[in-house]
Parts: C-alpha cells; structure tokens; sequence
C-alpha cells in the first residue's frame, strides 16, 4: 500500500463567518484557498482559476456555480469541477469543521528547491551589497523571495518603499557616501521606469548602482503583454552595463558582471528578470559568485611624463591653489596635507562641500554660483590651479584663464571642457603622495592664512546683517543656516535638494566634519529626502539631515511614512515658501512673467503628525534654536517646517 500522505492542518475560518451561498479568500501557511459554503457544505478550492489565475476567492456563488470574477468561467463550488465535462477543474484540498472552527489540509510541504535567484542574491550580498531599496510586485516575487531569505539571515537589508524613483535616489546616495554600491528593486514596466530618473543622477554623478527590475514572461514578449516595457532599451542610455536574465544564462557570472561594473566603473548596472526565469531550479553544483580573484588594487599612479610635469608647475607656483570636487571625497586626508605642505587655500565645489571643514585655515569654502567671494577671490589671484576630482561644470566656474594642473581617474574627464596645462590620469590619492614626496620641505609659495581669516570674517560680517533682514514675510535664509550651523552635529550627514534652499545653504551654511549630498549634474528636485534614507541606512550611526524646499519634498512626501517604518533618525528642515523659488527668480531674471510657480501645501507639520513623525512649525527666528534642538534630540524621524521669505535667499 502506498504510504499515507501527511496533511498539516490549517484553521482559516470560524463558524458563521461564511454564510451559506458564499465564498471568500482564505490563507492556510503560505498557500491562498478559495473557500466555499454550499448546501451547508464547506470546501476548500486552489484560489488560482486554471486559465489566467482569477482569483476565485473573490468571485461569486451563482445558480449553483462559482464563478471566476475575471472572465466568468464556472466551477462546482465542491467539487472544482467546471459544467459541461471539461477537464480543467481547480484542485481541492480535505476540509474539516471542528469545535473551534473551519480547518484545511494541506499536504506537508516539501522541501524548497534553491532556485537561480538564490544564487544571484548570495553573489549580492558576497560582492558587499548589503541595502537594497524597492517595491515587490507581481512580476517580481521569485527574485524578492530570495532577497527575503537573505535578509532573514542577517545578510541584508530591504527597505519597502513608496515609490520606486525613491528607491533610486537613496541607492544613488547611498553610493555617493559610501563608494560602495546599494541596489534599487521594482517591478516590469511603470515599476522599472519609475527608477529612471534616480539611476540618472547616480550616472551624472557616478555613483555606483545596481537596477533590479522584474519583467513579463519571455514567452508573452513581444505582442504588448499587460506591463510590458522594453526595458533593455529603456535602461540603455542610463547604464554602463546591463543584462536580461535568461533560462540558460550562466546566473551567478551575470551578478559578478554586474556589481564589477557598478563598483569599478563608479556607474549604473542593471539586470532585467523575466518572471519565469526567477524561480527556476538552479542548476546542480552552481555556486554563487565573489569578488574574489576579479577586483585589483585600485592604486593607478600617473604617467611619469606627466607626473614630472605637474611637480615642475607646482614648484614654480607662488600662489597656488587647489580646487576639490566630489571625486576626491575620499582623498581628502592626503589633499589636506598637500594644502599645509604647499601653503595652498583649498576651494570646493558646491558637490564638494564640508569634505574641507570651513574652519581650517586653508580652507576658502564652495566655488561659484553656490558659494561666496572668498572662495572666487582665491582662484582669481592664483598663479596655478591643482584641480582634483572636480568636474568644471559651468556652475563651479573654474576658470580657464590660470595654468591648471588636473588629476582624475577617469582620462575622459581630462580637459573635457577646455585644453588643460597639464593632465594626470591616475588615482587623485596615489598622485598626491607622489607630490608629498617631491616637497617633503613644501615649496616657496606664499601663506595666505591671514588673507583668508580676513575674508571669512568680512564674509561672517555680511552674513550678520543679513540675518537681521525682516520683510514680515517669513524667515531669511542666512538666519535659518546660520542656526543650523550651530545646532546640526559636526559629523552629520546633510543631503541637500535642488532649488533655493540649496544655494542658500551652500552661502550661508558652514560645515565642519560633515558630509554633503546632491543631486550634482542632473540637479534634480525631489532628491532630497530620499537621500537622506539612504545616507541612514549607509551610516545610522551617524545624524542624518534632509535639507529641502515645500516644492522638493512634495514629489516624495510620502516615503516619510517609509522613514517612520523603519525608525529612520532623519531630521528634516524644510523651507516653506509656497512656491518654486528658484523659478520665480529665473523667469524675472529672463524678463518674463512670474507664472505658475505659487503652491497650495498643506501643514507640513502636521502631516509629520500624521505619519507617526515628530513635526515641528516655525514661524519667528527666535523659535529656530529649540526646535533644531527639539528635532535633533528625537530617536526617530522629525520635520521641523520654517515659514520661509522666498526673497530673503
């Protein structure tokens, strides 16, 4: 005789929960069941109709039939059989009804068969990919499966978020802090394009990235299934690299290849999932993959020719300069040492500032449209610009009128704008200790030391005064950064949006230890918030502050309610002027009228509120101190909103 079947018994309803004549879905383990109560009978039928997957749980009991409530096939409400003799019934599962209610059967459960996603997901998390941002959906869930098992072994994280192009912008920031690549997730077609604009800034920015994205059944591409987006040519633009994932692909070298080109390149990876490839068995002996054997050291010294060249331009410089961008964020140690060596005042790009404290003495703050004079008077009364890991953007303003001397890893970026005198490609840190050790006494450069404390202090003067400005219209920004300056932790985490709020934070703002986050050269709005998500979980020990305007926030306000699930320590400071600023200014500077740039918001504390965050409402300059306090001091998220002038910038 064959040997019994073991049945693990469910309970999924209780008396009178089901009339007579009805059906419902109900959930025993892991498996979704259609039950029934026909003719005082209760039965228990696999919830997926045979010919599309209707749930039949939420169909209806008609003349003696159920119903499929997608295209209305019949079924017995007992038996799973449908009317006329066909074969294609449902299955059905043994029902009990027991003193304490209704219970299914279900067949002991197998053990589970490791499929390609698993392999993939632990060659994830072998290459260091320990976050991962997205959305699970229906075109996806065999890949989401496995990153749920290695979170549940402590090997990563997920964090669900509300919206995909969230998701994106803190992977991206994630990356820019780190150096190291997050991952973003999300479904085929609207899911998938929702990252596009997040995977933008991450490439403008390079910042490494890896873009997960489900896809319809391969065997449905092509004639415009429901979701369908050809994605391969959607992400082609936006990546570096980027496969689709196949039957026959070889599934952990696809992963290897994938996070090589995000960490090596500094770029966008991205792989494309075909629904039926997800949970297909893994082939036997297949091992995940690693970054074993396959990443060299990363010390690229310079051409000697070029090297030689650069020392002779700096040892004949007297007023040198050098000028930092967000390339060289993670050289700064050896940076500042070269500034003390040669006497040299250090400027920063906007993407680069705080990676020199503005209280150093060499320190002359953000270059161009988003800093202030000190930094400008220095660059124009050089006589030699070193330029690291910057990437002359019209809105830095680098000069091309002074000798230069560049230094960047990436040899297209050399002299990408404009012949430079001297081009060094290797990495920004090998370089610069070339140079420490070809002026081991420094050179005979002037020490601008004194000039620069004179500059800061007439710069501190002005910004004074224009703390003290009142138009009765809400608060200065100089008196709103001035306090933040005072209150935010010297080591905290600033991601910053796009709009007024961040030229007045790269004005008035002055930075000690922190680190600073932007949506560089997309400059897109909307950033700000999901970057600190990001910025929070690549250093929850350290403060996190989102710095926006009511125009950004309100593209994600609600990934708030995500940074309440997760308990994110984000302190957000949000400039209220009821309009697009920035855009107001533009369209009166381009002598057009100002036009559709107001904004009807809500509370946007009490909204906090809502969401289960602290939230904060700041009307006076005198309430500024002890709400920053308030805020900072909190465990979890918090949203202090200040009442801004919207001329006052």
């Amino acid at each position: 005789m064959p040997e019994e079947t073991r049945l693990i018994w469910h309970r999924v309803a209780q008396h009178g929960e089901l009339p007579e004549n009805r059906v419902t879905t109900v959930v025993a383990g892991t498996r979704s069941i259609a039950l029934t109560h026909f003719e005082g009978t209760y039965s228990a039928l696999d919830n997926a109709c045979p010919h599309q997957g209707g749930p039949l749980g939420e169909g209806a009991i008609e003349n003696g039939w159920l119903r499929c409530p997608w295209h209305g096939w019949d079924f017995h409400p007992c038996t799973g059989l449908p009317p006329g003799g066909f074969e294609d019934g449902v299955p059905t599962y043994p029902v009990e009804v027991r003193d304490d209610g209704i219970y299914v059967g279900l067949e002991e459960t197998a053990a589970r068969v490791e499929t390609v996603s698993d392999r993939m997901a632990e060659t994830l998390v072998a290459w260091g990919v320990d976050t991962v941002f997205g959305m699970v959906g229906h075109s996806n869930l065999g890949l989401a499966d496995a990153l749920r098992r290695q979170e549940e072994r402590g090997r990563l994280r997920f964090f669900a978020i509300r919206h995909e192009g969230a998701a994106a912008f803190a992977a991206s920031a994630y990356g820019k802090l780190t150096g190291r690549p997050a991952a973003c997730f999300a479904i085929a077609g609207p899911g998938a394009t929702n990252l596009l604009t997040g995977l933008w800034d991450a490439k403008m920015d390079r910042s490494p990235v890896l873009a997960m994205v489900g896809q319809v059944d391969a065997q449905v591409l092509g004639p415009g299934a429901f979701q369908e987006v050809d994605l391969a040519s959607a992400f082609e633009a936006v990546s570096g690299w980027g496969q689709t994932v196949y039957r026959d692909s070889k599934h952990a070298e696809l992963m290897n290849l994938a996070l090589k080109n995000a960490s090596l390149r500094r770029d966008v990876a991205h792989l494309i999932f075909p629904n039926e490839v997800q949970t297909l068995p893994a082939s036997e002996g297949a091992a995940p993959g690693s970054p074993e054997g396959r990443v060299s050291e990363a010390r690229i010294l310079p051409p000697r020719a070029a090297l030689e060249r650069s020392i002779e331009k700096i040892r004949a410089a007297r007023r040198p300069a050098i000028i930092v961008g967000h390339g060289a964020r993670f050289d700064m140690p050896a940076i500042v040492r070269l500034a003390e060596s040669l006497k040299a005042p250090v400027l920063t790009t906007f993407k680069a500032k705080g990676q020199i404290p503005d209280d150093h003495p060499l320190a002359c703050g953000v270059l161009g449209r988003s800093g202030t004079f000190i930094a400008s008077h220095f660059m124009n009364e050089s006589d030699l610009l070193i330029v690291l890991g910057a990437s002359f953007s019209n809105h830095t303003g680098i000069t091309p009128k002074k000798p230069i001397v560049q230094v960047d890893f990436e040899r297209m970026a050399l002299g990408k704008f404009h012949a430079v005198d001297v081009p060094v490609w290797g990495e920004i840190s090998a370089t610069v200790g070339e140079w420490l050790d070809a002026f081991p006494e420094g050179t005979d450069s002037q020490d601008p030391s004194a000039e620069i404390a004179g500059r800061w202090q007439i710069w501190r003067t002005e910004k004074s005064r224009r703390a003290q400005d009142d138009r009765g219209n809400g608060l200065n920004s100089a008196s709103i950064f001035s306090a933040l300056s005072e209150a935010a932790p010297e080591d905290a985490v600033i991601t910053v949006d796009v709009g007024n709020n961040a030229y007045s934070f790269g004005r008035y703002f002055e930075c000690r230890r922190h680190s600073v986050l932007m949506s560089g050269y997309l400059g897109s709005i909307g950033f700000g918030y999901p970057a600190a998500m990001g910025a929070w979980a690549a250093a929850p020990e350290r403060k996190v502050i989102a710095v926006t305007g009511d125009g950004g926030f309100a593209q994600y306000m609600g990934e708030l309610t995500t940074a309440v699930r997760y308990g994110m320590n984000i302190t957000h400071v949000l400039l209220n002027n009821s309009e697009l600023g920035k855009i107001t200014k533009e369209q009166r500077a381009g002598r057009f009228e100002v036009w559709k740039t107001d904004l009807h918001n809500p509370d946007f504390s009490r909204f906090a509120e809502n969401c289960g965050a602290l939230g904060l409402r700041v009307r006076r300059k005198s309430e500024l101190d002890t709400a920053f306090a308030q805020a900072l001091a909190h465990p979890g998220p918090s949203l202090v909103e200040i009442l801004a002038d919207p001329e006052l910038i």
